[in-house]
């Protein structure tokens, strides 16, 4: 086998728990933070509790919260672009016609000759 693969193992790893449990164990890692542990979860206690529903939710409002701000400004960067778009597009339309004018006269004194 190869030499110096593997990851280091320590056989004195420590899992904390948001509720203050710890737990040794074995693992590639020396330390771990987890939030629900089998001292506090409903299914090993016995009790019924929703288990950080509400830190779940909270982040969801803030997720949602940025994304229509976000599309609020995008809606607003859009609206004067399409001002300026309209503006070139009527201004284009001017110089077009005037162009066309100018041909369409050109060709009648071409024809008359």
């Amino acid at each position: 086998m190869k030499k110096d693969i593997h990851p280091k193992y320590y056989p004195e790893a420590k899992i904390i728990c948001a509720c203050g449990n710890i737990i040794t164990t074995g693992s590639t890692r020396p330390e771990m933070k987890v939030e629900v542990c089998s001292a506090c979860h409903p299914f090993y206690t016995g009790k019924k509790r929703l288990v950080d529903s509400a830190g779940r939710l909270d982040r969801f409002k803030k997720r949602f919260e940025k994304t229509a701000e976000m599309k609020a400004g995008l809606a607003k960067k859009q609206a004067v672009k399409g001002k300026k778009k309209k503006a070139k597009l009527v201004i284009e339309k001017k110089i077009s016609k005037k162009k066309i004018a100018k041909k369409t006269a050109a060709k009648k004194v071409i024809k008359k000759k």
